[in-house]
């Protein structure tokens, strides 16, 4: 079943909380500021999430603080990316993946989708992998159970989207303050040279080694996924659609995106800065693995400090897994307008990074791990331009995006960021995956080569394709849909109306609403599913107490009916109950059903299943849903 907070278009981005946060009203001051605030921080627990850890702790440990500038000048260019992100959402109410799918043609829109599944599984990999050993060092529990732990929060993310996304935003927001605190307490032990501390903003020239680890931290700073969620959670804001309403959306989520992704930054400093305070000043510079740092800490800054790593950590990959599912719901409805349930697609996202993680462990052990959190960096890094290019285009397009497309200057901005990114990832991709060429068989280099010259392609498609968007009239992504004036009306005549029954005190309302849809000679055909154990065994052939009770019951109903005059029939059904509502729907050719929907939710409906669900997809007929 899916979650609904409002009632709005499907085809919208996170049509479930979209515009679900009123800003249109009489608010003032910081109090209507405030009601802008939030998209932009479940957008930074990307900028943190373990997948940096690694990279700000090689640094911090192998170079000291010089390398803090790298952090800040990456950190420039994700604010500058997430505010196109922001105002592509904001002014042409579409995210990333929708913009892309009404842009290029079905086979590149397949590409960049595979892509971006890709990309969200990779993200998943290293925050399955963070929180895992966050969990271990924290209790001690083996690295194989920490992962498999980590399906349990599929069911805090439903719980979460059926709050709202206030609740959701303020839940992610109090796990960034956990991280934040963290670190400042780590800091406040570590006790850092102040002075040396900020000669780290200056750039300097590096070696070949402190190149390769800035390349990291530049390529695990900016996420593709973060820029196809950002497009979608600032349109989760009911904003004036005038030019002067559409500037302050813009100016407001400007002042959002600012303040969380600094917000990020300090964290990412944080423990590059420990990391230079406790491991570089003590000669240990080897310091590149997240269990290593945790290990050698209580000899520098004592008991505590563990503590709050390990629980930075798990908040950290925590956060940051809510924030790429919800990416993945946006990819799969802007790319394939298809959505399912959430709690299905999280299975999924999650079981995806479990198993991989799984196998490592369970057979090339524990220490491999480290290994596999690369492998989900160099994944990531390949899918960066692919994200960014149509972004830069989309912005840039004045047909589409009007007075508000950027200026030259921003333009200038965001192509040379791209092409830093790209290049940098891309160094990185080939540095990694040097090895397979060198000591790799044949099938692997063949098979690299072509995945190779396939990206490049796709890449020199999308940057040199001009932007032509070609809109069909019947497109499934319509935010401004033709107004059609009503000519004639078919008002329809039910002849057969099934209703549904589970033999409860809800009956009476079931039959009175399909009553109410019937006209005198309308023929009532009242359905019941047997569902006890002998039921579901021996299916009509069963004779057992509940069997003969129900039939008696239904033998009652028709009887009660047709003395109101009413023309009545009763069918039982066994085993399956949707299947058999749908099959003695389709055997009496109903032409409308009535059922009742019981409300139940999250757990619920996986425990009982949703048989409301199940039947409408199967009939072609109406179906009347009662809540009970």
């Amino acid at each position: 079943m899916y979650i609904m907070f409002s009632k709005k278009d499907a085809d919208a981005s996170l049509s479930e909380v979209h515009e679900s946060v009123d800003t249109t009203g009489a608010k003032k001051g910081w109090r209507r500021i405030f009601s802008f605030l939030g998209p932009a921080y479940l957008v930074s627990v990307g900028y943190m999430d373990p997948g940096n850890w690694a990279t700000d702790l090689a640094g911090g440990s192998k170079f000291g603080y010089t390398l803090i500038w790298v952090l800040l000048m990456s950190n420039l260019m994700a604010m500058l990316l997430q505010g196109l992100s922001a105002r592509l959402g904001i002014v042409r109410g579409r995210d990333l993946a929708q913009a892309n799918r009404e842009t290029y043609p079905k086979p590149v829109n397949f590409i960049l989708y595979i892509l971006a599944e890709i990309a969200i599984a990779a993200t998943d990999l290293a925050e399955v992998l963070g929180m895992a050993i966050g969990i271990q060092l924290l209790t001690g529990l083996p690295l194989v159970w920490g992962v498999s732990i980590t399906v349990l929060d599929t069911f805090l993310l439903l719980y979460l989207q059926r709050l709202g996304i206030r609740k959701m935003e303020a839940f992610i927001i109090s796990l960034v303050g956990i991280i934040g605190i963290s670190f400042l307490i780590e800091i406040i032990l570590a006790k850092p040279d102040m002075a040396e501390l900020a000669t780290g903003f200056i750039p300097t020239a590096m070696s070949d080694e402190a190149l390769y680890i800035a390349i990291g931290i530049i390529g695990a700073t900016v996420m593709p996924h973060n820029l196809y969620l950002h497009s979608a959670l600032v349109q989760t804001r009911k904003i004036d659609r005038t030019d002067a309403g559409i500037r302050q959306a813009i100016k407001f989520n400007r002042i959002d995106t600012t303040i969380a992704l600094n917000l990020a930054f300090l964290v990412n400093a944080a423990i590059l800065v420990v990391a230079a305070s406790v491991f570089f000043k003590t000669g240990n510079s080897d310091v590149a693995e997240i269990k290593e740092a945790h290990r050698l800490l209580p000899s520098f800054l004592g008991n505590l400090a563990p503590i709050l790593f390990a629980v930075a950590l798990i908040a950290a990959g925590q956060s940051s897994t809510i924030t790429g599912t919800l990416a993945g719901q946006i990819i799969m409805e802007g790319y394939l307008s298809l959505r399912i349930n959430p709690l299905l697609r999280r299975l999924i996202t999650r079981l995806v990074a479990i198993i991989p993680a799984l196998i490592v462990i369970i057979i090339y052990g524990e220490e491999n791990v480290d290994a596999l959190l690369i492998l989900s960096q160099v994944i990531l890094s390949l899918q960066l331009g692919f994200a960014i290019i149509p972004l830069i285009h989309f912005v840039s397009d004045k047909k589409t995006m009007g007075k508000f497309a950027i200026n030259t200057l921003q333009k200038i901005a965001a192509w040379l960021i791209a092409s830093v990114l790209v290049f940098l990832n891309l160094k990185m991709l080939v540095n990694e995956m040097g090895d397979v060429f060198t000591n790799g068989v044949l099938w692997q280099q063949v098979l690299l080569s072509a995945a190779g010259l396939v990206c490049l392609a796709l890449l020199v498609y999308i940057i040199f394709n001009p932007v032509k968007p070609k809109i069909k009239k019947t497109a499934s992504i319509q935010i401004h849909p033709e107004i059609h004036t009503l000519k004639k009306l078919d008002i329809p005549s039910f002849n057969k109306i099934a209703i549904a029954l589970d033999f409860s005190e809800h009956d009476e309302k079931l039959l009175a609403y399909a009553i109410g849809q019937g006209k005198a000679n309308t023929h009532y055909l009242l359905i019941h599913i047997v569902e006890s154990a002998s039921a579901k065994l021996f299916g009509h052939e069963s004779d057992d107490y509940e069997s003969r009770i129900d039939k008696e019951r239904m033998d009652s109903y028709v009887a009660t009916l047709q003395e109101r005059g009413f023309t009545a029939e009763g069918f039982l059904g066994y085993r399956n109950r949707s299947k058999e509502i749908v099959r003695i729907a389709k055997n009496v050719q109903a032409d409308m059903l009535v059922m009742g929907a019981h409300g139940h939710t999250g757990l619920k409906d996986f425990i009982y299943g949703e048989t409301v669900n199940t039947v409408r997809h199967e009939l072609k007929i109406p179906v009347l849903i009662v809540n009970l």
